[in-house]
């Protein structure tokens, strides 16, 4: 596939590569216009001397955080995230639950959000999937713990399911143990309306804006805590921020305000949402 692009490139007025490093070298020497979107984790040790061989390379980081671990890489842009602005529609939040979305693993930490609900005296609801690398985490650390009566586990869900399950939802659950590049849940949950109870790791200051659109916190009881007045914040306001930041228009139009700068010549130092 990178070979078919860079041996096409002169057809192209820029090239935007999703595949991380992979196609830099063809690229370099495409003499055609091209930027990198980072989209995981920048933390991995063989990236910094990558990054130095190819610190020339227009790269986009999807959060301000995600940088961090890397300065090495060329950043001529922060552009988050966006989804479809129909895709996922506001509810009412009349489930009454807290609702932890994404996966079974340990940097998502299901237990603090188990642990989060049963302080609150709220239910918990988890539509998660467990991947084969978390199933023995899944067995010994998460299983045990689906028994308490606050809890209820559905197990993956389709997209077409996530606007119920969030939208029923009262606040969406977030307890990261780890610096997470972004964090499409969060997104998907204000799409809905739905408040998002986060601790305060990685993107998440840049996702949530406190008091507005959820509540950033420090512990599990600072969380709990949160989610007992978290049906005092206003859901059309969230999905009013939602439409503001987050839809695939917005994101769209940063991309090509990037690729105009890239044809021209000119590099921007960052996009804000």
């Amino acid at each position: 596939m990178l070979e078919t692009v860079a041996q096409r490139a002169d057809e192209f007025d820029v090239i935007h590569l999703h595949c991380d490093y992979l196609g830099y070298v063809a690229l370099r020497r495409a003499g055609v216009p091209f930027l990198a979107t980072l989209h995981g984790r920048l933390d991995l040790p063989e990236l910094r001397p990558l990054y130095r061989a190819f610190g020339d390379v227009p790269v986009v980081s999807i959060s301000d955080a995600q940088r961090d671990p890397l300065p090495e890489a060329h950043y001529i842009a922060t552009v988050p995230h966006g989804l479809p602005d129909r895709l996922l529609m506001p509810g009412s939040g009349a489930g009454g639950y807290l609702a932890f979305l994404g996966r079974i693993s340990p940097e998502k930490a299901p237990d603090r959000a188990i642990r989060i609900a049963a302080l609150a005296g709220m239910k918990l609801k988890i539509a998660a999937k467990i991947d084969r690398v978390d199933q023995e985490y899944f067995k010994e650390e998460i299983e045990p713990l689906l028994a308490q009566p606050h809890v209820e586990f559905i197990g993956e869900i389709a997209e077409h399911q996530k606007a119920e399950f969030l939208g029923n939802a009262v606040g969406l659950v977030f307890p990261i143990n780890w610096r997470e590049p972004f964090g499409l849940a969060m997104i998907e949950a204000m799409a809905c309306g739905t408040p998002v109870l986060a601790m305060g790791n990685g993107s998440v200051p840049e996702v949530v804006d406190q008091g507005v659109t959820g509540f950033i916190v420090a512990d599990e009881a600072g969380a709990a805590a949160a989610a007992r007045r978290v049906h005092l914040l206003d859901r059309e306001r969230i999905r009013k921020v939602f439409e503001k930041r987050f839809t695939a228009r917005r994101m769209a139009e940063d991309y090509v305000a990037l690729y105009r700068c890239l044809i021209a010549g000119r590099e921007t130092v960052r996009v804000l949402a």
